[in-house]
Order: structure tokens, then sequence, then C-alpha cells
């Protein structure tokens, strides 16, 4: 059974999983997940979306149980999820406070202990070595300071009396951020932590991450920063014996052996099916001797090997019930991208901007003219209008300035950072639904290859974030849109779809302009007019 997490904090962050199971509804999530790792280990949870990593990580925090299993983590977990944990009404300072909760408790628990040890109580030598290694391992004297740090270091807000609903998603999530990086917990715990990042903000990540002493466990679409930090890579995709993989070396390392394993698995599976075949033959072979029971004149060669007949059959059964209990399962194909077949517009411009602000959002003017086929990368940093200017573009925000003008018989679709869809439905109605408001005929939610069968009818509420993003990107491609709008189209997707979404984009005839700060999107349309803002 899954053990309690250790008490924290302790002399050195350990984190350690040994054989963890995890079901939902009966359907496997985890199975038998392995993991041991110290200080200065840097742990990439990687697969496809919906193989269960943020599930890992809630099992690592603590927040669920695994089935079966040995789940031991040694010091605090700083834990950034997907969710902030307080309200609109609350404030940035409040924000700050629960993240800083154990550097207070920590520094809380020492006064009190020097206070008993100047009192000379009983014991009170024990607790005040127990009450200052503990603000030590945090080193709580200074993370205010560190915070303020990577506060402005990740361009998040620092007044700490700012409502967080004035805030956005974003600018919550920098702040969360910011106090992680800065809390001085053993063994941190980040889903996603490059989403809402501009490129000072990546590095920034990068640095402290590569510097923490402790443990670091994180959930990120970000290759670059994989490459950059990562010492071990857990897989929780397929494997041939159906339990996930650890790969030392780092994220190239990685790559290298699960291509490596790959391969390995499909040859063993072709040589299976090709003995399995050769059987079929021996055995089909034998019986044709035995038909009809006929057997030639004893003492010739004939007569030998018809007589064999029975043993072969026998011995050839006998090695079909070997095979049949040392199956090599098939090898899953991964799931492939197909990207519907976008429309052409030719002609008229599709789209015009002339002088467009936006009051406190997109405050220099752009000018930009979309036609078929034209591509746009549009850059700056956090604050800098990008996806304010994606919204203007798709007519979702009016410009306070300038003027768009968009051709009447071209359709725009835009695929913005946050998902917004009804929890009740499930994605196939909401994908069919699209189709039909269409009215152009078009690939099943099915052919698409972003979703899997299990997911294309559950209810939006029961899916991943990396499935609910995946359904996202279907609704805006069911659209058939002539000009197609991405604001950080890696956010929750895997590293395998943006590759095969970015291939798609450099070839569809439909216009694509793309808000990023992903590294590796940026290397990948290098090629690729840009619109610094």
């Amino acid at each position: 059974m899954s053990s309690p997490l250790s008490p924290a904090p302790v002399r050195a962050a350990h984190v350690r999983l040994s054989g963890v199971h995890l079901s939902f509804g009966g359907r496997p999530v985890l199975a038998g997940v392995d993991l041991v790792a110290g200080a200065g280990d840097r742990v990439a949870i990687v697969g496809e979306n919906g193989r269960g990593k943020t599930t890992l990580l809630r099992v690592l925090a603590g927040d669920l149980a695994a089935d079966r299993g040995e789940v031991r983590r040694s010091g605090s977990a700083g834990v950034a999820d997907q969710q902030i944990p307080l309200g609109p009404a609350d404030t940035v300072g409040a924000l700050i406070d629960l993240e800083l909760a154990a550097v207070r408790d920590a520094l809380a628990r020492l006064e009190t202990a020097t206070e008993a040890l100047s009192d000379g109580r009983p014991g009170a030598e024990d607790d005040f070595a127990a009450a200052l290694e503990e603000a030590e391992t945090l080193d709580a004297w200074d993370a205010d300071r560190r915070v303020e740090v990577s506060l402005a270091a990740l361009n998040a807000v620092d007044d700490r009396d700012r409502p967080l609903g004035t805030l956005s998603v974003g600018q919550r999530h920098r702040v969360r951020l910011a106090c992680l990086l800065g809390a001085g917990h053993p063994v941190l715990l980040l889903d996603e932590p490059t989403n809402h990042l501009d490129a000072a903000g990546l590095d920034h990540l990068t640095e402290r991450l590569r510097a923490h002493p402790g443990v670091v466990v994180l959930v990120s679409h970000d290759r670059a920063l994989l490459a950059d930090v990562a010492t071990t890579v857990i897989d929780l995709d397929p494997s041939s014996d159906g339990r996930p993989r650890v790969y030392g070396g780092g994220y190239a390392a990685y790559v290298e052996a699960r291509r490596a394993e790959r391969a390995r698995w499909e040859s063993a599976h072709a040589d299976q099916i090709a003995e399995r075949q050769r059987l079929a033959d021996d055995l089909s072979a034998a019986r044709n001797r035995l038909r009809d029971n006929w057997r030639p004149p004893k003492g010739t060669g004939r007569h030998v090997r018809a007589t064999r007949a029975p043993g072969l059959v026998r011995a050839v059964h006998r090695r079909q019930e070997e095979l049949a209990e040392h199956v090599v399962a098939v090898p899953p194909p991964p799931a492939r991208f197909a990207m519907p077949e976008l429309p052409a517009h030719g002609g008229a411009t599709l789209l015009r901007a002339a002088g467009v602000t936006v009051a406190g959002r997109l405050t220099r003017p752009v000018d930009l003219a979309l036609e078929s086929g034209d591509r746009l990368v549009v850059t700056g940093r956090n604050g800098a209008g990008k996806s304010t200017l994606l919204a203007v573009l798709a007519g979702e925000l009016e410009p306070g300035t300038g003027t768009v003008t968009r051709s009447r018989s071209a359709r725009i679709g835009r695929l913005g950072q946050e998902s917004d869809l009804p929890d009740r439905r499930t994605a196939m109605e909401l994908y069919d639904e699209q189709l039909a408001r269409t009215g152009i005929p078009g690939p099943g939610l099915g052919e698409l290859g972003l979703l899997a069968g299990y997911d294309r009818h559950r209810p939006v509420a029961e899916l991943s974030v990396g499935a609910r993003r995946r359904l996202d990107l279907a609704l805006v491609l069911a659209r058939r849109p002539h000009v197609v709008l991405l604001d950080e189209p890696t956010n929750h997707l895997s590293a395998a779809l943006v590759d095969e979404l970015t291939a798609a984009l450099e070839t569809t005839p439909a216009a694509v302009v793309i808000a990023t700060h992903d590294r590796q999107l940026s290397r990948d349309t290098e090629s690729w007019p840009r619109l610094a803002l």
C-alpha cells in the first residue's frame, strides 16, 4: 500500500517511488512507476497528453494516494500546478504569504526555540538545533529577497495590495512561480512552469532550476528547458513490458535511448510474427502428412518422414504455447496529427490592421496585412500585447485606435492561451457541432489524431489540461479557417505533437500567425517574418 509522505523538512531532499500504480474509474493511469532522486537531480516527466504526468506530480505532492506501491519524500515541497489556490478577492501579498508559509513557520519555530533556550527550559537545546536546521535548510532569512528578485526577473506584479482578480492568468502564475523559486523548498514539483513566461523569464527559470540544491521534478512541453536542465527523464509512454522507463544522462540521451528501444521493440515483434508464420507452415505441412491415414511402404524415406508427423504436430503445438506465454505485444503506433486541408483564399487581402492600439494593453501602433499562405511570428516580452493583438485581429476585441479590415468571405480561427469550454459536453459533441456550424465537410475528430477514443466521449470537465488544449485546437481547425491565429500553441502539448503541428503549418495554404515564447518553436520557424512588439 502507499506510504504517507515523510515529514518535512529533513537533512537532505530525497524522492523515492517504488512500483506506484494508480487507476481512475478502472482505467490504469500509472503502471509501476519507479524513481529514486536525490539532491541535485532534476527529473523531467514526459509522455503524450493523458499519460498521467500531472497525476504523478500530484502523487509526489501527497494530493493523491497511489493504489499500491511506495511513495516517499524527504523535505518540504513547493508545488506549481495549474490551479491558483486563492480567490480573486485575495491579494498578491496573500499569495506570497501562502507560498512562503513553510518559511514563516520555520522562522517562528526558531524564535520560539531561541526564547526557550534563553529561559533554560528542559530540552530547549535539542528544539533549538532542530529549528535552526529547518531554517537553514530553507535558507529562510533570505526568502523574501529571493522572491523579490524572481518577481522582477519574471516580470511579475510586486504590488502586494493588488487583488488577484485584477491580474491576468499569466500574471497570477508568474507571481506564484516567483514565490516557489524563492521559498527554498528542498523539493520543487512544477507543472508546465514555462507557460506565460517571456524570454527573460525563461532564462531566469532555467538558471534557478540548474542552481537548485534539492530535487526538481517537472512536467514541461518546453523542449529547450528540458534539454537545459533535466538530468533524468521518466517516460510514461507505452513500452514493451507496459512499465514506465527511467533514463539517465539528460534529455538528449533520453531521446536517443527511446528511439533505440522503440526500434528493438518493433524488431522483436516482427521476429515473433515471422516465427508464428513459420510454425503455422510447419503445422500445416505435418497435418497434410497425416491426411487420410496414408502411409508409404516401410523402409522408404517417405515412410520415416510421415511417421514423424504426429511428433512434429505435438512439437509445433508446444512451441505455439510457449510463444503465447511470452507474447511481445504489438507496439502501439504513436498518435499522428493529421492536419485537415485548410482552404486558400485567392485574390483579396484576408486581413489588414492599420495603426491598431488598445489602451493599457497594446500601446505601440501595429500595421500588418495578411494574404493566403502568409506566415508571421509575433514576439515581445510579457505585457507587450501579443495576445491582445491576436484577439483584435480575430474580431474578439475592439481596437482603441486604428482599424482592422477583414475580407467578408474569410474565416478566422484563433487558439487562445486559456480554454473556456462547457464542462458537461463531450469533446465529440462540441467538435461535431462546430463542423455543422461551419457547413463544410471535414474529417471527424478521431481522424485528426488529437484525442484518444476514450477522451473523445468524455465530458470536458474530465479531460486533462493537455487533452482540453488538443480539443481547443481541433475546434479551431473544424472552422476550416483561411487565417489561423495561434497564441502560445505549444502550451500543454507534447513535443511530438508540436513537431507535427509545426510541420503542418509550414505547408498549409492558410495564413498563419503565431505568438510564442517557446524557444524551440522560435528556432523551427526562424525563416518566418517577425513582428516585434
